[in-house]
């Protein structure tokens, strides 16, 4: 499975920039709407849970696309440095792109969602279908960013933990997408940690880039410094500090370095 993994992270580290875009903005475009999937079968239902095992859809289909999430290739690519298929300046540059994608991604699914949810604002709070939606996506931008500011300093340090124990297991849900041959053993093994990850409520870095920036266009009394300072630039180191401590060097001692 290592070698499967070192593999694809050495050919993402040198894929062509429009085509790590591409695929970011795919990928970016697809965890939003799985998003709002969950939310909806979480308001649908009054269970959290069941938000949580649909949420993983998004992920799958992203993984089975060969598109990028940079989150996962915050393990992919190092584990291909350490392997020495891959150099720094090749994961910055992966990084970079893929999370360009993701901001246009997102951006693009948030006002097509917004437009068709409020009838192109005539119904700000959303019709009948949508508007448990809206305000779950509206509560869950504003608990995401002032409610971690009523903490201060403490508040971003939340932020970082919770954003390091998501991305130990989206990462070994990505690595879990090279253990199996066949594609239902490959959906079944990425199911499960990721439906953990939600469930426990931590912090996902291209998850927020959707649900609070939504949450800003739907009404959500949040700023958009408020929004990166309590909540992205801390989730998203977070998520890259829990990927290389959590998941990388472990599996590179266990795996790897007897070889």
């Amino acid at each position: 499975m290592l070698d499967r993994v070192i593999d694809s992270g050495g050919q993402r580290a040198v894929a062509p920039a429009a085509s790590l875009f591409a695929r970011g903005a795919l990928a970016g475009a697809l965890l939003s709407c799985a998003t709002v999937l969950s939310y909806a079968a979480t308001t649908q239902t009054g269970l959290p849970l069941i938000g949580a095992i649909v949420f993983p859809i998004g992920f799958v289909v992203i993984m089975l696309l060969g598109l990028e999430l940079v989150t996962g290739n915050f393990a992919v690519v190092p584990l291909a440095m350490l392997a020495h298929r891959a150099r720094g300046r090749d994961f910055a540059r992966n990084a970079t792109w893929v999370l360009l994608g993701h901001f246009v991604g997102a951006g693009v699914f948030i006002g097509l969602f917004a437009a068709g949810a409020t009838d192109f604002g005539r119904t700000p709070e959303g019709h009948s279908a949508t508007s448990a939606v809206i305000a779950m996506i509206v509560s869950t931008a504003e608990t995401k960013t002032t409610g971690y500011a009523a903490f201060g300093a403490l508040g971003v340090a939340v932020v970082f933990v919770k954003a390091m124990l998501c991305n130990w297991l989206v990462t070994i849900g990505a690595m879990l997408n090279y253990a199996a041959d066949d594609t239902a053993g490959r959906v079944l093994a990425m199911w499960l940690p990721v439906t953990m990850f939600y469930a426990l409520g931590l912090e996902h870095a291209v998850v927020n880039l959707f649900v609070i920036p939504a949450g800003i266009v739907l009404g959500a009394d949040v700023t958009a410094a408020q929004w990166w300072a309590w909540n992205q630039v801390p989730a998203l180191a977070g998520n890259l500090a829990g990927a290389l401590l959590l998941t990388v060097l472990p599996l590179w001692w266990a795996h790897r370095r007897v070889a």
